[in-house]
């Protein structure tokens, strides 16, 4: 089931990005970039944590990725199924896996990013399991 649904959210961010950019461009006016990097995370959030984690997205992470040069393509809540109240799924953008790298351990390092993660966490953890898993965009993807 969660593969089923994790290639249709993928489906998905591509044609909400394809159409809202009209086609030729990607999330945040990013040119398709050959080779890029994509990475689909998964959250699973603690109960009762959902919208902390949210707020944290909303209100720090966001700002952060973009300010460490990743590339935000879309935040999605599955519709239904057993963990749809608890369950965050988005997608990141890099040029390559060297830039991820570099990118993710700059965030990790950012002392606003520390003090947002301390913060979120003063009533316990917000997440119970985060899985990644990196993607290349085929030969024939309309976006890359």
């Amino acid at each position: 089931m969660w593969a089923d649904l994790r290639v249709a959210l993928l489906s998905l961010a591509l044609v909400t990005i394809l159409g809202a950019a009209g086609g030729s461009r990607v999330a945040a006016g990013e040119p398709n970039q050959p080779n890029r990097l994509f990475e689909m995370r998964t959250y699973t959030a603690n109960e009762g944590k959902m919208e902390a984690l949210h707020a944290r997205f909303r209100d720090h992470t966001n700002k952060l990725f973009v300010k460490h040069g990743m590339t935000l393509i879309g935040y999605w809540t599955p519709v239904d199924g057993p963990d749809a109240a608890n369950t965050l799924v988005y997608i990141l953008g890099y040029p390559n896996r060297e830039a991820r790298e570099k990118s993710w351990k700059d965030f990790m390092g950012d002392p606003e990013w520390q003090a947002a993660y301390k913060a979120s966490h003063a009533n316990g953890p917000l997440v119970k399991k985060a899985e990644s898993k990196f993607l290349n965009p085929t030969d024939y993807s309309p976006i890359k």
